[in-house]
């Protein structure tokens, strides 16, 4: 199975490579095993993205999968039997690390995305994928939960590929028909959105551009009454910055959560 490299999907590839190289050295931050069996299993060249990226890029992968992972095992915590849904999973891995036995899981992502991951992460009773665009809602059917079990969704590096009047449309469905369930993404600013148009453009991947940013996460609930913030988190709060790492990598983690390029957004839709 091939995938077109000039495409929103083939930047899965690109997390899956910080997963893989950065956790490797990182271990205490997140260990990703089955990212790093992957990676050392599939024929595709990572020289370019390795070089685009760079440690930053890998630190900056597995600091928000750790920050996913955490938030994933909170809410299991609460509700040993919720259904979680990744929006535009990719090749995620985060199933393989929070399984508690009981949990139900859907990688959500377009049809071509998701046969591209079942040749490399093959489905199980309780981790299934829906091939779906996000905004053809009749995934809303296919995800089976029960209401008092508790159902959050996360995506991962995907709402920035989007319309604000798209994801708009989409989180006012989604708190409708989910009351009472959670949404847990990473966003940029405005300003952080341009510099990584102008990095992916790099890798000579010219059709994965970037729209949708947060400046402000409260603005998102006057999108819907059903919306509340429950939180906004600076991107690397809680890390410890490494004196192994390069000086530049120092540098941006210092510098991203002081001008609050990168953060992460808990919602809660209401009932």
């Amino acid at each position: 199975m091939t995938i077109n490299l000039q495409s929103v999907q083939a930047t899965m590839l690109i997390p899956l490579w910080g997963r893989a190289t950065a956790s490797e050295k990182n271990p205490d931050i997140l260990y990703d095993k089955e990212a790093i069996e992957i990676i050392a299993s599939c024929e595709v060249d990572f020289t370019e993205i390795a070089k685009t990226f760079g440690e930053y890029g890998g630190i900056s992968y597995i600091v928000r999968a750790r920050k996913i992972d955490d938030t994933v095992r909170a809410f299991i915590q609460k509700h040993p039997r919720a259904t979680i849904v990744n929006i535009g999973a990719g090749l995620d891995t985060t199933f393989s690390r929070v399984d508690n036995g009981t949990i139900n899981w859907y990688n959500l992502d377009l049809p071509d995305a998701i046969a591209f991951r079942q040749t490399l992460i093959t489905d199980t009773p309780r981790n299934n994928c829906i091939a779906k665009s996000l905004f053809d809602v009749s995934w809303f059917d296919d995800v089976i939960f029960n209401k008092e079990d508790g159902i959050l969704f996360i995506s991962a590096g995907v709402f920035y590929y989007f319309q604000e009047s798209q994801l708009k449309e989409m989180l006012r469905a989604m708190a409708t028909c989910f009351p009472g369930g959670e949404l847990f993404f990473d966003a940029e600013s405005k300003f952080a959105v341009n510099i990584s148009n102008r990095t992916v453009e790099k890798t000579g991947n010219k059709g994965a551009k970037m729209y949708f940013y947060v400046n402000n996460p409260k603005v998102l609930q006057s999108w819907s009454p059903n919306i509340k913030v429950v939180s906004s988190e600076s991107y690397f709060k809680g890390i410890p910055v490494s004196k192994q790492w390069e000086s530049g990598t120092r540098l941006m983690v210092r510098l991203v959560d002081l001008i609050k390029m990168l953060k992460f957004v808990h919602l809660r839709f209401l009932q």
